[in-house]
């Protein structure tokens, strides 16, 4: 069993566990091409655009914008 040599400190602890948090709501925003809610930084589920460019041609894999 493994049993630790040294008590750890308040901010190393906090500064491992700074990654282990929630994507927050700010990390989610609109894709330019159709409005739909995606992540920052990830490829539009719904259109499959990412910077302007289009990167996939079947987009159809369940996005947020329903086809009436």
């Amino acid at each position: 069993m493994a049993v630790p040599k040294k008590r750890v400190s308040r901010s190393a602890r906090d500064k491992r566990r700074a990654n282990d948090r929630i994507i927050s709501t700010q990390a989610v925003g609109t894709c330019p091409a159709c409005g739909a809610s995606r992540l920052s930084h990830h490829v539009c589920p719904s259109c499959g655009t990412y910077k302007g460019h289009k990167l996939f041609a079947d987009a159809d894999t369940g996005g947020d914008t329903a086809q009436t």
